[in-house]
């Protein structure tokens, strides 16, 4: 296919695809005449996937890089691919920001611990081998070294809940990964779902509250 059907089929505008060519995101197409290239799906798999990276995931275009250098390693497993696209999404910087500048506390080590023993109630082995490497356990430890100082429940015991349902959301997120055959898509809807599934789990999450706080305390209930 000529640029015009590949703007065409993938939804995005010639000018951007012609920006992806310059900063290597996409591989040039193959030379037909001295002026003009022809592209075929492969290309707009990768197309496909690269906007999921820099449009939906809002990575910057260094970063989109790495990702895709990662992608096409054929030495590292999937599991590994998958992680590299999803670690590279932009986190909570404040939380981050939090853990790193507390990292010696006192009261950020017992949020590490107590971040260790949900781990093992839950029977899960990757997150504390990646440990501090990993952003979403440096924000977890942040967030249970900031409700411990601000007084609220933080036990084991109080986290459990929440590490259960993620585990099943886990498992659910997964298996619509995996309703895609080809590992590009694979990748590209890891990190679609998981950006567009967040505000989802979040509103959700309130909507139950008040669900719940009307079941209790609303009048006539």
């Amino acid at each position: 296919m000529r640029m015009a059907e590949l703007s065409e089929r993938s939804g995005i505008p010639t000018a951007t695809i012609k920006y992806y060519l310059r900063e290597g995101l996409l591989r040039p197409g193959h030379r037909v005449t001295a002026t003009q290239s022809a592209y075929d799906d492969e290309h707009l798999r990768r197309l496909r996937l690269v906007r999921a990276l820099i449009q939906v995931g809002r990575m910057p275009v260094a970063t989109a890089r790495e990702v895709l250098t990662a992608i096409e390693d054929d030495s590292i497993d999937h599991h590994t691919r998958l992680g590299a696209a999803i670690a590279a999404l932009p986190g909570d910087g404040a939380l981050d920001a939090a853990f790193d500048a507390d990292e010696l506390d006192e009261v950020t080590e017992s949020a590490r611990r107590r971040a260790e023993e949900l781990f093992e109630e839950l029977g899960w082995t990757h997150a504390p081998r990646v440990g501090a490497s990993e952003a979403s356990y440096r924000v977890l430890v942040g967030a249970i070294a900031g409700l411990s100082r601000t007084g609220y429940p933080c036990e084991v015991s109080d986290l459990l809940p929440y590490g259960r349902l993620a585990d099943q959301l886990g498992v659910t997120d997964i298996d619509m990964v995996e309703r895609y055959g080809d590992p590009y898509e694979q990748v590209e809807a890891a990190v679609a779902l998981t950006v567009l599934y967040e505000p989802v789990l979040l509103s959700l999450r309130r909507l139950a509250e008040a669900e719940e706080s009307n079941r209790r305390y609303s009048p006539g209930n």
